[in-house]
Parts: structure tokens; sequence; C-alpha cells
């Protein structure tokens, strides 16, 4: 029956693809989980479904539950490793830089032994369940006593920071820094390697007003507010400016994992790590616990896609700068990149972030709490 009625919805209502819902529940074999479950067997082996997109919510309730990187090939899966590691590093905790460097790039530690390519990595920030993308960056703990359970529903590890009040204020200074939060999250998102997932209303600033559990709540709570105010409308223009700098430029979504060992036609390598000072990150610089700013190198002369009648695709080179600190932090351009000419296209420290503006030396001047993208200027 389960086999059918997934069939059906792909030929008569021809949706493109399932996401699954504790999808570990579906793996197990009397107690345990099985990564090669015959629910697993019997989807990869049918003609129709095998074909379609499969995600996975990796995790059920259950002992051994937490299964994300172990799905099969042909599966994604929600990556929260991805979700936990942004919201810690934006919001300021140390010693995050490394895996915050690992999920950025595709999350190959979780995905590439199994063979699978970089969009097996679903990347999120928020989804249905937990904060909004508005509450994230305004509370530091759930509100969930509308739910009537004493606000004793929903999870506590949200890793939220209310950027120094928490819920509403009129504070000029606490709205500016949440505006600006919101950018660097969603901008880190799309210009991550992977599937990226919005929650919906997110672009337009909807907030539960701190409920993280609001499943329950028909009402004002979890309605959406279409009703935007200046400062709603500059987000959802910037969400779609950030959208479509993703879609114009493959860069951002490569099929197959970056590597530090392969060189582009110029010679330099298709990724590097970039330390403040303009250094190539060593292992040392990973590990330490205080730094919070670091940059990365992608080259777009060493794109594996090609176009509808063969030809190669070529992109822009890119920096991508982040900077969690408080404060603002020199970042000088590496040597081998120092003869490229660079302009600014996004800085989300600026209310305005997409002023593109050139740089007239190798260094670039980041500002607290934010992340600047650098475009090689085409000659």
């Amino acid at each position: 029956m389960l086999m059918d009625s997934l069939r059906y919805w792909v030929t008569e209502m021809h949706v493109d693809g399932f996401r699954f819902d504790l999808a570990s529940a579906l793996a197990r074999e009397l107690h345990d989980v099985d990564r090669l479950g015959s629910f697993f067997d019997t989807i990869g082996q049918d003609p129709v479904l095998s074909q379609v997109k499969l995600i996975a919510e990796p995790w059920d309730i259950g002992k051994g539950g937490y299964q994300v990187g172990n799905f099969p090939p042909g599966w994604n899966e929600w990556n929260d490793k991805y979700r936990d590691t942004l919201r810690g590093y934006w919001k300021g905790d140390g010693g995050l830089m490394g895996e915050c460097a690992q999920r950025i790039s595709g999350s190959a530690d979780l995905y590439e032994a199994s063979g699978r390519k970089p969009h097996a990595s679903v990347n999120f920030i928020t989804a249905h369940d937990g904060f909004t993308l508005e509450d994230l960056v305004s509370y530091n703990h759930k509100h969930n006593e509308a739910n009537g359970e004493d606000n004793r529903d929903g999870t506590d590890a949200n890793r939220s920071w209310n950027c120094g009040v928490e819920g509403p204020t009129d504070e000029a200074a606490v709205l500016a820094l949440r505006r600006r939060q919101k950018r660097n999250l969603l901008a880190s998102l799309l210009l991550s390697q992977g599937a990226p997932m919005i929650l919906g209303g997110d672009e337009l600033g909807r907030t539960q007003r701190g409920n993280n559990n609001a499943y329950c709540q028909d009402n004002e709570l979890s309605w959406t507010n279409w009703n935007l105010d200046e400062h709603r409308r500059e987000f959802l223009e910037f969400a779609r400016r950030i959208v479509r700098l993703r879609r114009e430029h493959p860069v951002f979504a490569r099929r197959r994992y970056v590597r530090a060992d392969t060189l582009t036609p110029e010679g330099l390598k298709e990724i590097i790590w970039l330390n403040p000072d303009g250094r190539e990150m060593t292992a040392s610089d990973w590990q330490q616990g205080f730094a919070r700013c670091f940059g990365v190198y992608l080259a777009g002369g060493a794109i594996e896609r090609r176009g509808p009648r063969g030809e190669p695709i070529r992109d822009s080179d890119f920096v991508l700068l982040l900077n969690a600190h408080h404060e603002a932090i020199p970042f000088r351009i590496a040597t081998m990149l120092a003869v490229k000419p660079w302009t600014a296209i996004v800085d989300t420290a600026r209310e305005q972030p997409f002023e593109g503006r050139p740089l007239p030396e190798a260094a670039y001047t980041l500002q607290g709490r934010s992340l600047a993208l650098l475009q090689e200027i085409s000659p």
C-alpha cells in the first residue's frame, strides 16, 4: 500500500519527490535502524520512485534513531549539523570555525564516503519545528505558554540569541543588529554548497512571538502577516537577490566536492581557506577557540558542469568572508589572489547590502558580525 501510494502521487499527481518525516522509523527492522532496510531496497529498485527526489528527516525518537549521514545513495537528508553549527557560529560561540567550514563546503565528512554528492546535504537554518528566523534573533528562550503546557513543550536547544533584548523592542541598535544577523544567516545558507531549504515566511520576517512549537495554534501566532513594514520589505528584497545570486553563479552549487589539491588553469587551488592576515589557514588556525573570522576563495574556472551544447561552464572567482566576532577585522587578501581586481558585491553590515564597492587595495574591513562576498572584476 505504501509503494502504491507513492507511485500514485508521482504518476497521477505529478509530484517530483517526497520528504519523509522521522525517516529512520522506516528503516527499523524489529528494533534497530538498518541502513539497508527493506523499505530502502524496495524504493531503490522501483523504476518510478528511484527517479524522484527522496529527502529524509534522518532521525526518530527511538534508540539509535539519529542517522544523519547514514542514509543510502539516492537519498538527501535534512542536515541538522549544518543548522546547529551555523546558528552557533553566528551567535558568537567559539571553536566552531572548522566545523563551519565543513558545513558551508557541503559536509563531505557526512556524505562523501557513501558516494553521495553535495546536494545530499539539505542545508537549513530554520524549519517548521522550532523558532522562525525572526525569532531566532529575537529570543534567548522559548515562550510557549499559549500552548497550555506551562512552557514545557518544545525544544530548549535553540542556539538562539536575542541581540540584547528578549522579544519586541524599540531600541534601534538592537533592531539593526537583528536585521544584520538575519542577513548573515540567510546569506550563509544560500552561499553554501548543498541544497538550501528556506522556511516559508522567513523572507517576510514572520514571528511566532517566541513560540517554538506552534503546531497547535491556528491564529495570529502562527499565521503569516503580509502587511510588511519598510524593513521587512527590504529583507524580502535581500532574500530575492541572494537567491538570484546563487542561481546565476554555479560556483555556489557544485556537483562534486571541491578539493584543495585540485588546481585551476591559473595554477591556483580551486578552494583556499584564508586567515584574516592573508595567509592560507593552517591546522593550528582552525583550532583557535577564540577565532571567529575566516574566508574562503572559490575558483569559478574549476566547475565540472557543462552547458546545453557540451561547452564548459566558467564562473567568476569569489572570496567569501565571515566574521562572527563583535568587532571589525581588517581582512587582507592573500598574496596569490591580490593580483586580481576585486569588488565587494554583498556586505551584510550595510542596510543596502548589494551596493558594489571595488577594493582600492588588497584588503577589506569586515565589520563585526557580518559577511561579505567579493567577486573578481572581469577584465
